[in-house]
């Protein structure tokens, strides 16, 4: 048992070592937070906050003042268009987040309210809709929304100019991620997803609190007095509210549990972008250089992949390499966006009727569109070579 200071210091310990394991915060840089109100959320806020602040006061106090501070952003994802909830307790909740992050101590953080519909070019609230009625699968409908809100925070974090974003995600999510993904059939992506370090994306994720549990950050809420702001949602009725269910009812019979479910999954290989780009830029502390350079991925402790699904933008395993070399006979691009996403969007986002995918591709965003653009024709030769390399390898393995 900790007393109250020893807990802590240990929880922002956990934290600590994870931003400068992982390179995860430098000097030169500008961080967007995703706040969504919750426990995870507001802590990783908090203790960014915090670590900002200490940042500043070591600016202050230096003769030099060569390491400049590096500045932070808030970012949150108004689903008022889509939510069930009366826009009177997402304005009230709105202006509750408003309210915490305007009583943090300087340096002052700009705070974006980003309608998610947003991520069309123009009105697109009805395209949203439509979009979300089109999925007739609970899950894919849960998980198509998860992908729009991570599209939605690259998008402000791309025009506002950040060049990291940190999201709460902690290891109670994360041990509930591992289960679902599995149940999904996306077993080959699931490393990409549970590591500190995502850089597949434009603007790379961080995940500082993923060693830390949910009971943990709960906790210091309550001893801190950080005010949370929870918008309570209808429940999770599909795979995802049973995966949480589960994994709920597993920690109360053994608290390690979670822990181990990450623990265990963390034993499979992760990808070349699991990692930020080592740096030579001598404004970056050495100690942190070579930090980062102990703890980064070596080349063969990596798997390479260059073609990503464009809705939920997981790496392409072997099967959907080959039906996306394979699109030189589509004759549309719908036909093109089908056969380059994964085989678990296929199954629970895209239209079961072949006849209605021409209508769900003219609702997508801008964004997914492109990606799917990138990867059917950009990475195309370089797919076929990589398709000849495996099945030479499978022949010569055989042989």
């Amino acid at each position: 048992m900790f007393c109250i200071e020893c807990f802590r210091s240990n929880l922002y310990g956990k934290f600590r070592l994870a931003v400068t394991s992982h390179a995860m915060i430098t000097p030169t840089d500008n961080v967007l937070v995703a706040f969504s109100g919750g426990p995870s959320s507001r802590v990783a806020l908090q203790f960014v906050h915090e670590l900002q602040h200490k940042s500043l006061k070591n600016f202050d106090a230096s003769r030099d003042r060569l390491l400049p501070v590096f500045r932070v952003g808030v970012a949150f994802i108004d689903e008022t268009t889509i939510s069930p909830l009366p826009s009177r307790d997402i304005d009230r909740a709105i202006q509750d987040i408003r309210l915490i992050v305007s009583n943090l101590a300087p340096p002052i953080k700009q705070l974006h309210v980003v309608p998610i519909e947003n991520i069309y070019s123009g009105d697109g609230t009805n395209r949203l809709k439509n979009l979300l009625d089109a999925v007739s699968d609970t899950t894919g409908k849960e998980d198509l929304l998860l992908h729009l809100q991570m599209s939605s925070l690259q998008k402000v974090a791309s025009e506002s100019g950040y060049n990291k974003i940190v999201l709460g995600l902690c290891t109670s999510r994360i041990a509930c991620h591992v289960i679902s993904a599995t149940v999904k059939g996306q077993g080959y992506s699931l490393p990409a997803d549970i590591q500190y370090v995502d850089s597949r994306w434009e603007i790379p994720i961080v995940l500082p609190l993923r060693d830390c549990l949910v009971q943990e950050l709960n906790m210091l809420c309550h001893l801190d007095g950080l005010k949370t702001v929870e918008l309570l949602k209808g429940p999770c009725s599909g795979i995802n509210g049973l995966v949480s269910s589960l994994v709920r009812i597993l920690q109360e019979e053994n608290p390690s549990r979670e822990c181990t479910n990450v623990r265990t999954a963390g034993k499979l290989t992760p990808f070349h972008f699991n990692r930020i780009p080592e740096s030579d830029d001598s404004i970056i502390p050495l100690a942190t250089r070579r930090r980062q350079k102990r703890y980064n991925l070596k080349p063969n402790e990596s798997i390479s992949s260059e073609s990503f699904c464009p809705i939920c933008n997981s790496p392409l395993n072997k099967s959907d390499m080959l039906r996306l070399s394979n699109l030189g006979s589509c004759q549309t691009n719908s036909d093109s966006f089908g056969a380059a996403c994964c085989s678990s969007c296929r199954f629970e986002i895209l239209p079961k009727d072949p006849s209605s995918i021409d209508h769900f591709y003219s609702l997508l965003p801008q964004p997914l569109v492109a990606r799917a653009k990138r990867s059917s024709y950009d990475n195309l030769s370089l797919l076929r070579e990589q398709i000849q390399d495996c099945l030479l390898s499978d022949s010569e393995d055989e042989s």
